[in-house]
């Protein structure tokens, strides 16, 4: 056993189980054992068991091996029945064909939950799909929940918590991160490092044998510390469960997802990949506008979409203006822009006047707003203002170049009380390198976003309106249709629904289904008699035959 230490969090364990919630095991456990924990260098227990004893979450370690009295100077213990002390949370890296009987070990000491690292399940062919099987069926007779199997573990970077066989401790902060992609995880880790992003949680899915997405997004929908959630996406699992959470969740915080799998040839390689399927992709685009999400299709544009929908407000509407100080920038951002969905604003006859007035004759007298390369940090700042105030704009891009005239860091400065000044979002490209670094850190810490291209910010506000009308869709609800509160058509529905079910059938034919949609007043192509397809499909239906 070893103890990593009292440190200042555990306050905040006593806070965070007061309030005990599902899954909450996972994120704040008290104790984890590390079933296969191993002294072999690369090896994934040896991993796992470092990471947990060199990042102090607050609790006890447990490492469990047969073969050794201890593993990294710490005492081990032959089998999860000999460990002296409760444990909450079993991290499992053993061979696939122990796993079953580890979860019934660990739910008659009483585990509530499991990580699953170990591969070789149904992603490996018909002998891992009984296994997996028999693992789950176990924990569900134990009352247990299981994450994976077949991931890389768990973070809860807040705490300290590093249930992973990852290289490095994720920083804290306010993204929750949920994919399906061990490999992808590690990437995205290695990245965020270098670009400083935080987590809230960072969890590796697997192959949601159990635990599934409308689990994780309950729980991070009720994190304080989350105030976004990124998923990568490879199949849907229980798609109730995710419409359901999502739904809920998205009122309130950000769910941004990219879904692989999209074309034949990716959904095949998915499914070598986790054994699931991937869905299809129309009918999954089509859930997700109907239930808050924002789908997007690249990994950079994950990031860039928690952080712009954190700092900025989002957008009433597709119309963007782009400012900037050289032409062939705004030429990008009007082509990205267009070409994924957005518009460019048609500027009042007020705007136009107002900078007529501050800017030089040779200005673009248009949307993109040029004000010209040799535009000064006050320019900038009055064009802006002006431009904010366009009742005709949803939003502002502020695109800049850093030309011989430019400075950068002082154009920054006087952005910076624009951040918040409007119900507008205000995007920023500041291009360049080292010369424009200053300035790009002064702007996101002012909390306006910056991007390193133009078209990247065009494309980020599109997915912003998009974001605004899925939400929408969220709040809307069909009109009644005249009649509907009739009782005697509500009846004639009933009647008809029971008539069908008096046959044993549990399909409607084309002539019933339409007859029961003009009921509720949803019109339908005419139908005035059964066609024998409808006949042969009543037929298969009462014979026990499926019918697609």
């Amino acid at each position: 056993m070893t103890y990593t230490g009292k440190p200042q969090i555990e306050s905040a364990h006593d806070i965070l189980h007061q309030r005990e919630r599902p899954l909450q095991t996972f994120f704040a456990p008290k104790a984890v054992a590390v079933i296969g924990a191993s002294e072999d260098p690369g090896s994934v227990g040896r991993t796992v068991l470092w990471n947990l004893v060199s990042s102090p979450f607050g609790g006890m370690v447990f490492p469990v091996n047969p073969r050794r009295p201890s593993v990294l100077g710490i005492k081990a213990y032959p089998s999860i029945g000999s460990v002296p002390e409760p444990v909450d949370l079993a991290v499992i890296a053993t061979p696939a064909r122990t796993v079953p009987g580890i979860i019934t070990e660990c739910g008659q000491v009483g585990i509530r939950s499991a990580i699953v690292i170990s591969a070789g399940f149904k992603e490996a062919g018909p002998e891992g799909v009984e296994l997996e099987r028999q693992t789950i069926a176990n924990a569900r007779a134990a009352g247990m929940r299981v994450i994976g199997p077949n991931c890389l573990g768990l973070m809860c970077p807040p705490t300290g918590l590093n249930a992973t066989f990852a290289a490095a401790m994720a920083r804290p902060g306010s993204v929750g991160f949920i994919s399906q992609s061990g490999a992808l995880c590690t990437a995205v880790l290695d990245w965020s490092l270098k670009e400083l992003v935080g987590f809230s949680a960072f969890v590796s899915i697997g192959s949601m044998a159990d635990v599934g997405w409308g689990d994780l997004i309950d729980y991070l929908g009720d994190d304080p510390q989350t105030r976004s959630i990124v998923i990568y996406m490879e199949s849907i699992g229980d798609a109730r469960s995710f419409l359901s959470a999502a739904r809920e969740v998205a009122l309130s915080k950000p769910i941004i997802i990219i879904k692989a799998g999209r074309t034949e040839q990716a959904a095949k390689a998915a499914a070598s990949h986790t054994g699931s399927m991937t869905g299809s992709d129309e009918v999954l685009a089509a859930a997700f506008r109907r239930s808050g999400v924002l789908r997007v299709d690249r990994i950079s544009d994950l990031f860039y979409m928690a952080e712009v929908l954190a700092r900025q407000p989002r957008p009433k509407g597709a119309h963007l203006t782009i400012l900037t100080n050289a032409g062939g920038p705004g030429v990008l951002a009007t082509d990205s822009l267009i070409t994924t969905g957005g518009e460019l604003t048609v500027l009042s006859d007020e705007t136009m006047q107002a900078l007529n007035e501050i800017l030089p004759p040779q200005w673009s007298h248009g949307n993109p707003i040029d004000i010209l390369g040799d535009a000064s940090p006050e320019r900038y700042a009055k064009a802006v203002e002006i431009a904010a105030k366009d009742p005709n704009s949803d939003g502002l891009l502020v695109v800049l170049t850093p030309q011989a005239m430019t400075d950068p860091t002082q154009t920054a400065e006087h952005l910076r009380p624009y951040a918040h000044a409007t119900a507008k979002p205000l995007l920023a490209s500041w291009m360049g390198g080292a010369d424009v670094m200053a300035g790009e850190s002064i702007l996101n810490h002012a909390g306006i976003p910056t991007f390193p291209y133009p078209d990247s910010a065009a494309r980020a506000f599109n997915y912003m309106w998009q974001y605004s009308y899925n939400l929408r869709g969220i709040y809307e609800t069909p009109s009644s249709a005249h009649g509907v509160d009739d009782p005697g058509l509500v009846q004639a529905g009933a009647e008809l629904i029971e008539q069908v079910r008096s046959t044993g059938r549990t399909i409607l034919t084309e002539y019933e289904s339409k007859k029961l949609l003009s009921i509720y007043g949803i019109p339908t192509v005419q139908t005035e008699l059964a066609s024998s397809a409808d006949e042969a499909v009543a037929a298969a239906d009462r014979m026990g035959y499926p019918v697609v």
